[in-house]
């Protein structure tokens, strides 16, 4: 999702190995595996900045309720919705809650932060929510990169919950944990029939408290037990790799560069500018940008990762906003990158930010998009992030049109060359979109 604050994003648990080749790209993948996750990590999106509300009381008998023209509208808006509220109604309920519940008397906080977080759910929108403090400073902090956990992407492979890998000189990694154990046990839970939302959850805990794994190790064929102290987790969100003839022989004495993003977040743009750099030193004959499984992130990182291959002034995404207006988002600087032949990797699980880069880059001609189309997400978050208890709501506020005014909510962005990545492929350790990629630099189409 795309989110405006100054606070950043969200992702699960990092990277892929590939064995075939020096490195992996394929940690994000997981198109049927990680959709909980994606759909999870799409709770961040680009967000529109902080700003403080005045909350204003307004009757419900006021034209809002007037959505178009419909046919005998007099009887499709209930006929309660156009009363004017009674706010004293919402103070019986809660002493009847308090008075006469089985279980009560409930905590006040509790039914207060339930009401709030009532209202905004009565808005039918997944993307907007209401979170009590603990949960706003962990999204907050995701948000910027960072989490506590282990340390390890993990997946569901043959049915099985598998470390993809573990993150370098984090906790798992430290504590013996390998690419490939299968997770047995969870503190002495069957993982059999876990789903990898549960497992996650089940998994990441507070800095400074432990859990406890039971692996089976396939190269070795034994069980083993491993704990593992939890710590801060700091998500590196940009991975580059040089791709040549030693990987793919069809690649002769080419060389082609991959920068995979697996998310927009605080550090991306930094990280995007190190890799840029050492793009231009290396000179290569193509570059891969691989935004598969990247739910999104902050606005400004989709605009200025965009701006590397737009000239000046160029449309990179429109706006819509909810009043009828709109706002044109343009490339700040000017193309660096803008000289080399570039490909774009998306998937279902590529959303929000990533969706916006990918479309801009294709309508004006800079890169091939290839893979699966993307999710659709293409609607804006603003959160409000200093409420003065700690606790923040996020809400949808506008939605995203490419630069030629292709929508992107629910449409997602079309491929130019579909190649699908399925269940199969990735048991059995294949990418045929990146092998699609490589073949596009080798045969020019």
């Amino acid at each position: 999702m795309i989110m405006f604050s100054k606070n950043k994003q969200d992702s699960s648990l990092i990277e892929d190995q590939k064995p075939r080749k020096r490195f992996s790209f394929r940690g994000g993948f997981f198109i049927y595996i990680t959709i909980i996750l994606v759909i999870i990590s799409f709770g961040i999106g680009i967000m529109v900045g902080k700003d403080r509300g005045e909350v204003n009381i307004v009757s419900s008998s006021a034209t809002s309720t007037d959505y178009g023209v419909i046919a005998e509208k007099e009887n499709s808006i209930p006929e309660y919705l156009g009363r004017d509220v009674n706010f004293r109604v919402f103070w019986q309920v809660w002493n009847e809650i308090q008075n006469t519940y089985i279980e009560g008397p409930v905590g006040e906080t509790k039914l207060f932060y339930g009401a709030l977080a009532g209202m905004v759910a009565s808005l039918g929108d997944p993307y907007s929510v209401f979170m009590v403090p603990k949960k706003a400073t962990e999204y907050i902090e995701e948000l910027q990169g960072r989490f506590e956990g282990i340390g390890a992407e993990i997946g569901i492979r043959n049915n099985l919950l598998t470390v993809i890998s573990p993150l370098p000189d984090s906790p798992a990694e430290k504590a013996g944990l390998r690419a490939g154990d299968i997770i047995i046990e969870i503190e002495n839970e069957d993982t059999q029939g876990m789903d990898l939302s549960e497992a996650v959850a089940k998994i990441r805990g507070d800095k400074g408290t432990a859990v406890t794994l039971k692996i089976y190790r396939p190269k070795i064929k034994e069980f083993v037990e491993i704990s593992i102290v939890r710590d801060t987790i700091r998500i590196v969100s940009v991975r580059k790799n040089i791709f040549d003839g030693s990987d793919y022989a069809e690649l002769g004495d080419k060389k082609i560069m991959v920068v995979r993003i697996t998310s927009f977040n605080a550090d991306t743009e930094s990280r995007f500018a190190e890799a840029v750099q050492e793009i231009l030193l290396e000179n290569p004959d193509g570059l891969i940008l691989d935004l598969r499984s990247n739910p999104g992130g902050y606005l400004d990182g989709a605009i200025n990762i965009s701006d590397y291959w737009l000239e000046q002034g160029e449309v990179v995404v429109r706006e819509e906003m909810a009043t009828g207006e709109s706002e044109i988002h343009t490339a700040p600087l000017g193309a660096k990158l803008g000289e080399f032949k570039t490909v774009v990797l998306i998937n279902i699980g590529s959303a929000s930010a990533s969706e916006i880069v990918a479309g801009a880059l294709q309508d004006h001609g800079v890169a091939t998009i290839i893979g699966e189309v993307s999710f659709g997400k293409g609607s804006v978050q603003r959160v409000m992030d200093e409420l003065e208890d700690g606790s923040a709501v996020k809400l949808t506020i506008a939605r995203w049109l490419t630069p030629d005014g292709k929508q992107i909510d629910m449409d997602g962005i079309q491929p130019d060359i579909p190649v699908e990545l399925t269940l199969e492929d990735y048991n059995a350790d294949k990418d045929p979109q990146m092998d699609r990629a490589i073949k596009f630099f080798v045969e020019g189409e």
